[in-house]
């Protein structure tokens, strides 16, 4: 088992992007999915930093794929889809319709957004030309376990999301324009002022979600590290870690030491405690929970 980064949800500028590649190049991930996964106007503010990002990766020996956008509705939207096959890299598909711009045979990827939750799904991408898919973030284990052993007889490698905040829902309205009195299309780019999402409470004031444009995502970071072990006996291939502003390459090496029997999935915990002490966990999703919970052994090693 080994790890991937998914793509950045988030809008940082382009001076961020490339530091973040950059030092991402030496971390101990074995592949990264590049490009934007969210909304399609941020794209131009930081897009040249793509190619040397891919460079940095693969001189690295990273293996490098182009994500598609989650929600593809516009025309240039479309041509931006059917355009990420020029640049000679696999693509990971986050919106079925993106398999319009893929021939044939041609090997893809599938994103954590493709509702793969079933046998025949997953052997309907397989055939199709998928050869690696991640899984939603919300099935639980014995799902896991059942999609791991027709993965397997596909031929196809399997991820699992290890750690991050949870993408749950993708919206054609704008949460970060709206909070901000603004319409979609004159947002003005108010996302760029909350790196990691913008928490969100009840009207109780009780944390609950994190917005990030036109996404929902959980308040919480899913922490895998306690189901590890169980899903490579699954034969799951990778854990998936999504980006985050502050820290990520520490992130990286304590997952990279968990799967090298290096550090328990207490020590994982209480690594990133250390390093974020704001960072709350979850793991519920993956017990048959809710998503929110956390019932990790990890929790009281």
């Amino acid at each position: 088992m080994d790890l991937t980064v998914a793509p950045n949800p988030f809008f940082w500028r382009a001076d961020a992007v490339r530091g973040f590649y950059a030092a991402l190049a030496d971390a101990p991930v074995a592949r990264v999915v590049l490009g934007e996964l969210v909304c399609s106007k941020r794209l131009p503010f930081w897009q040249e930093e793509i190619p040397q990002a891919v460079e940095f990766l693969q001189a690295g020996g990273k293996q490098v794929a182009l994500t598609s956008l989650a929600l593809i509705t516009l025309k240039r939207e479309r041509k931006l889809t059917a355009d990420l096959l020029d640049l000679g890299l696999p693509v990971e598909v986050n919106d079925l319709s993106a398999l319009h711009h893929i021939p044939q045979g041609v090997p893809f990827w599938v994103g954590p957004l493709v509702n793969v939750y079933n046998e025949g799904t997953l052997r309907w991408l397989a055939r199709r030309g998928g050869t690696r898919i991640c899984l939603p973030p919300e099935l639980p284990m014995a799902s896991v376990a059942v999609l791991a052993k027709v993965a397997q007889a596909e031929g196809v490698a399997l991820e699992v999301w290890g750690h991050g905040r949870l993408p749950l829902a993708i919206s054609g309205r704008c949460y970060h324009a709206r909070l901000h009195e603004r319409a979609k299309d004159s947002c003005q780019f108010v996302c760029e002022q909350d790196p990691d999402g913008r928490d969100v409470d009840t009207l109780e004031g009780q944390r609950f979600l994190s917005v990030n444009g036109v996404q929902t995502l959980s308040q919480a970071y899913a922490c895998m590290a306690d189901h590890a072990a169980e899903l490579r006996d699954m034969g799951v291939s990778a854990l998936r870690l999504q980006p985050q502003s502050v820290g990520f390459e520490g992130v990286c090496k304590a997952y990279s030491r968990l799967l090298a029997s290096e550090l328990t999935p207490a020590a994982l915990l209480e690594n990133l405690r250390l390093a974020h002490a704001d960072m709350q966990f979850c793991d519920g999703f993956g017990r048959g929970a809710a998503g929110a919970s956390w019932q990790g052994r990890a929790a009281t090693a």
